[in-house]
């Protein structure tokens, strides 16, 4: 199978590979919906692709496991549930165009799934004790913006999915979270290791260069938050301590966590309209779901990061399967996927794509949870060949400059989805022919 590559291609080639990419997309997954702007119809029962959504865990019990676990050896991410109400009262709009764009006549039919997924979501949150198999499920297509600070908390294990304990843990976390900013952070140099303070001067340097294109994060109180964050984060993991990317991971959570008490776009936010309290209550959830998210892959920030080394290996084996032109002439050239695919798994392709779509690219993450590395590795292949074209006209260095300044300035959520159906599309056709990933 040929690589979908879009790079360079007329606005009719680039259409008509879309169109030719969702009917196969439709084919494989039988009436399962992408919201966005990819959208498939779905059956009044879904069908769940076999093996590919997360394996969920039914287990309606386990918050009792969650609840006082500490990093290290708590549960990995989606074991979780938070508060069904929203502050927000207003949702947004569900009506922008989501139809195919061979199928113009399903515009209003889209805006109704749209609807039908908010009043989903509003069900399943709804209930004393969130199914999070189901709730998993739904969030994999993507998570309505104002509804997303409480199903992170639901799919990362941080707030129990029984609510009538949920507010009592959310509590009790946030307290101990200042207690470790006040035990680890809140103390003179004099009474930490070099090593510390040299970790802490690396956690400052790099508080300024985080998300660098997006304004609001060089507020100086949003770089002491995160700097906060991360430097209890370290002292509290010192198998991997600080390592460089981990600051572009708190991002996502510090901005869904501010979208609760700040209106608006993220442009015209203004810490001055938080209290301390509030400041306070945002660090924690973003702490503890930063812990939880990082559960399972700590390999990936210990030492020599075997586990993201891992990942380039399986993606390079899988652009080999499915592409094998681009994967040859990537050889030729002499050009190793650890040059550009590391900075991908490092950071989660933050830095590789708008920071208005990481958030959605998230709700797919935080839906896939113990298996996320291994999808991650999906992701990264149907990224890499949206431009399979363009790459195999490059030498080199053009290839080098290429995937370092890749062309997504521009990008809406149409490519983004395309993106996730193809790694979808890809994952449900080797996932029982594992031997291709195989060294």
């Amino acid at each position: 199978m040929s690589g979908s590559g879009g790079g360079g291609g007329s606005p009719n080639n680039t259409e008509w590979r879309f169109n030719q990419t969702l009917r196969n997309v439709q084919g494989m997954l039988k009436g399962r919906s992408f919201p966005g702007k990819v959208l498939l119809t779905r059956r009044s029962e879904p069908l769940s692709p076999p093996d590919y959504s997360p394996r969920f865990e039914s287990d309606h019990d386990e918050d009792e496991r969650n609840e006082d676990s500490q990093e290290g050896d708590g549960p990995t991410p989606g074991n979780s549930s938070d508060n069904a109400s929203a502050k927000k009262s207003n949702p947004p709009s569900t009506s922008s165009t989501n139809s195919l764009p061979d199928a113009q006549g399903l515009v209003s039919g889209a805006r109704a799934t749209d609807s039908a997924r908010i009043a989903k979501f509003t069900t399943e949150l709804s209930r004393p004790a969130v199914i999070l198999d189901k709730l998993r499920e739904l969030s994999w297509s993507g998570v309505p913006p104002y509804m997303r600070p409480n199903v992170w908390r639901l799919l990362l294990g941080y707030a129990p999915p029984n609510k009538d304990r949920r507010e009592g843990v959310l509590t009790r976390k946030r307290l101990e979270y200042v207690e470790c900013v006040s035990q680890y952070y809140d103390i003179p140099d004099s009474e930490r290791s070099d090593e510390e303070i040299t970790m802490l001067r690396q956690i400052a340097v790099d508080c300024p260069r985080t998300v660098p294109d997006v304004t609001f994060f060089q507020n100086p109180q949003i770089q002491k938050s995160l700097e906060r964050i991360l430097y209890t984060w370290a002292i509290r993991h010192p198998a991997s301590g600080y390592v460089q990317g981990i600051n572009d991971l708190v991002t996502p959570f510090l901005v869904v966590f501010l979208s609760e008490h700040l209106e608006g776009n993220m442009d015209t936010w203004s810490m001055d309209n938080l209290s301390a309290q509030d400041i306070s209550n945002i660090e924690a959830d973003c702490y503890w779901c930063l812990s939880k998210f990082l559960d399972g892959m700590q390999d990936h920030y210990t030492f020599a990061q075997p586990g993201i080394q891992r990942l380039v290996f399986r993606l390079k084996e899988l652009v080999r399967r499915i592409d094998e032109p681009v994967s040859k002439h990537i050889e030729e050239q002499g050009l190793e996927f650890l040059q550009f695919a590391f900075r991908w798994f490092n950071c989660l392709l933050i830095r590789e794509i708008p920071f208005h779509l990481v958030t959605r690219l998230w709700d797919t993450y935080l839906a896939e949870g113990d298996y996320l590395p291994d999808f991650l590795v999906y992701i990264s292949a149907s990224f890499l060949l949206t431009w399979s074209d363009k790459l195999q006209k490059l030498d080199f260095q053009e290839m080098v400059m290429f995937l370092q300044h890749l062309p997504t300035r521009t990008w809406a959520h149409h490519e983004l989805e395309m993106v996730l159906s193809r790694a979808y599309m890809w994952h449900t056709m080797f996932k029982s022919s594992p031997s291709h990933l195989a060294s």
